[in-house]
């Protein structure tokens, strides 16, 4: 048999994706499940993106340029600049296969086996996955269900350094948390960075989902930080297109993106058809954001009341993005999760969910939470937390707890 390489043996897996052989056990004895688990959204495309793919008069598929097209990278320079960083140009950016391949991207740049980045914890579980990859080591610091999940003290950042880190990676707003960083939290990050020379990369694809009349704040607003900054960003959740597969690398550091370049040549070129999609959706966009926007604070209020209101759960208001991280009272999420696809159901439904120990680099700390998130209707939201609630009553009797 082929030896299979540590490298995957290592690999850890999905917390979204690893319950979806119960999920499709479930489905295919007639139980309808409500997917809380995995943050694709149910709002439609815009459709001046759908129109480009359907009226385009290409005859030929060919490679894009491997840093995306010109056509594209001027549609991302114009957005920015209405940001207000006038500054970039079009050869700031680096079109990758979504999100994903540009933290890829950035973590292949700066870090060599065995060198570490920081996160503050609970984070967006694949961060484990891209580092495992790169043999890239994650240092956490974690922060607490109690603030919030509010940016941990500075200090346990600066604790952690060591000649190894090469970064600290956020995600604001937060994924799995819907965190919100302040003005000040960014500036002590943007402090510690220059202090220990290393780079903050700032994965800001909800950056349009903020809410209670919020903004959110973007490291590109931290001048002093301009050769020490990654931004990555995706058209994935903004759009509602995640299977368009389109994102970016953004840098002002020309050192950082030429060498991000040899990567982005090695892998040839950015989707096609995802980019001539995403350059239509960005012209005149405003009204699908605002109303887009205006749906999901209505869903979040909705929800978290909702949770609020279950005897023991614990959910802190999420300000942007589209999750919420909550504590359930179970001893063991993981196992709670399957059992709501293995064996509860009620009038032939039940939910799923994304158990939280994958989010955390100790899998303990997540053993009690979940992420939800709020990319269903209302009218399936509420019928989601009945069927939460029903099934925590149900699972505390059965298992005695």
């Amino acid at each position: 048999m082929p030896k299979i390489s540590e490298r995957a043996q290592n690999m850890p897996a999905s917390p979204v994706r690893k319950l979806v052989p119960y999920a499709l056990q479930a489905k295919q004895k007639g139980i309808k499940v409500y997917h809380l688990n995995i943050g694709q959204p149910d709002i439609e495309t815009p459709q001046s993106a759908l129109d480009a793919v359907k009226n385009n008069d290409l005859k030929i598929f060919e490679y894009a340029l491997s840093e995306g097209n010109l056509e594209y990278r001027t549609a991302l320079k114009d957005y920015y600049h209405t940001l207000g960083f006038t500054d970039l140009t079009t050869d700031n950016f680096i079109v990758t296969n979504g999100g994903s391949e540009a933290l890829n991207f950035a973590l292949s740049t700066l870090c060599d086996d065995g060198d570490e980045v920081i996160i503050p914890e609970p984070y967006y579980a694949n961060y484990n996955g891209f580092a495992s990859t790169f043999n890239v080591n994650v240092v956490a610091v974690t922060s607490s269900i109690d603030t919030g999940f509010a940016l941990p003290p500075i200090e346990d950042f600066e604790k952690k350094i060591t000649p190894k880190t090469k970064a600290i990676l956020i995600c604001n707003p937060g994924n799995p948390t819907g965190y919100l960083y302040t003005r000040e939290e960014l500036q002590k990050l943007a402090d510690i960075a220059l202090k220990h020379d290393i780079v903050i990369i700032s994965d800001e694809v909800y950056r349009e989902y903020v809410y209670d009349g919020k903004q959110q704040v973007s490291m590109f607003e931290f001048p002093e930080i301009a050769d020490h900054c990654i931004i990555i960003d995706s058209e994935s959740k903004r759009y509602s297109m995640c299977g368009a597969r389109i994102g970016s690398m953004i840098t002002r550091s020309k050192k950082i993106h030429d060498a991000a370049m040899l990567f982005a040549q090695a892998r040839l070129s950015p989707v096609l058809l995802g980019q001539i999609a995403a350059a239509a959706a960005h012209q005149n966009d405003a009204d699908y954001i605002l109303k887009v926007r205006t749906e999901y604070t209505h869903r979040r209020n909705v929800l978290v009341d909702l949770l609020n209101g279950i005897p023991g759960v614990i959910c802190p208001k999420p300000k942007g993005a589209f999750y919420c991280a909550v504590e359930l009272p179970v001893d063991d999420t993981d196992k709670f999760a399957q059992w709501l696809l293995e064996s509860y159901s009620h009038n032939n439904e039940t939910i799923m969910v994304a158990p939280m120990s994958g989010f955390y680099s100790d899998p303990e700390l997540g053993k009690k939470q979940v992420r939800i998130a709020y990319v269903l209707k209302e009218e399936d939201l509420r019928r989601s937390v009945e069927l939460l609630n029903d099934a925590l009553q149900k699972y505390k009797i059965e298992f005695s707890l």
